[in-house]
């Protein structure tokens, strides 16, 4: 029975993986809009946070 269960366990991980690696569309837009110095996502059409002085 745990030999099932565990079973069961590791095929459910495999299917979660594999929808891991899914691309999604407008996956390179999404990463496009990141900031190149910091990382963060840049919301709008500003400066990031870490270019604003002050």
């Amino acid at each position: 029975m745990i030999v099932k269960i565990i079973f069961l366990f590791l095929a459910g991980m495999l299917v979660l993986a594999m929808f891991g690696r899914l691309r999604y569309p407008g996956q390179k837009k999404i990463e496009a809009m990141k900031c190149p110095k910091c990382g963060r996502h840049k919301i709008g059409k500003g400066r990031c946070q870490c270019k604003r002085k002050g």
